[in-house]
Order: structure tokens, then sequence, then C-alpha cells
């Protein structure tokens, strides 16, 4: 007797938190909806120049790695293409890609007109013979 009333009073227990979580949940979005975040992704895409020596490519690496230091960029990873099985719509042609988030367009843009970024470009200018950006914002 005393274990059937356990039982049954666990069963009232797990459909009051049942229930209390549901109505819970419905609540909730109405009290404070979340808003997904935007997201600035900001791509690059650089082709070498072909005569430039294996050393020379591997401090091409430099100019990511002093990226990195600036403000407001975020998550900045860099690579060269993967290797995947070639396809139609895929374009494995360039050296290196980067690629990096920002939480506003405004400091995306404000990253692009810093002394610090203007001058690694120049610097390392000389290293591509073509360079594609492409800023993507997330939702």
């Amino acid at each position: 007797m005393e274990r059937r009333k356990f039982l049954f009073r666990s069963v009232q227990a797990s459909a009051l938190l049942l229930l209390s979580g549901t109505m819970f949940a419905t609540v909730l979005p109405n009290i404070n909806p979340i808003k997904p975040k935007k997201v600035y992704a900001h791509n690059l895409f650089f082709w070498l120049r072909k005569d430039l020596s294996a050393a020379e490519v591997k401090n091409f690496e430099n100019f990511f790695e002093g990226l990195k230091k600036l403000p407001y960029q975020k998550n900045l990873r860099y690579g060269k293409p993967a290797g995947s099985s070639p396809r139609t719509v895929l374009d494995s042609t360039y050296t290196y890609n980067g690629s990096m988030e920002f939480e506003t367009l405004e400091e995306l843009e404000a990253y692009g007109k810093l002394p610090e970024h203007l001058a690694l470009v120049q610097k390392y200018k000389p290293f591509f013979e073509k360079m594609l950006v492409y800023d993507t914002v997330y939702n």
C-alpha cells in the first residue's frame, strides 16, 4: 500500500513538473523574446603570385597573424584549399582564405579603416596577384 502511494505521488509530481514546464515555456517568449544576434562575416580570398618561393608563401601567413591582433574582429581563421574532390561548383584556385566575424557593420567598416590594417595590406600586397572579399550578414 505504501509503495502504491509513493508511485502515485511520483506520477503526480512528474505531471506537475511537466505541466509547469510547459506553461513556463509558453509564457517565457512573451516575457523576454530572444532575438537572434546578427553576425557580420568578412571572408578574404588571395591568389598569391606564382613566382613566390615556398618561404615567401609561408611568410604570407604573417599577414593573418597581424590581422588577429587588431580590434573589432573575432574568430579569425585562415587556411588553404581543403583538397576536396573536384566539382564544377568548387573553386580551389585561391592560395589562402581568411575569415573573421564582427558584431556590427560599423565595427566591420571601422576595422577596414584602421591604420594598422591598411599598413598590413600595403606590406603584403606585393605577395598577391588577386584578392576578393565577401562580406556577409548572418541572422
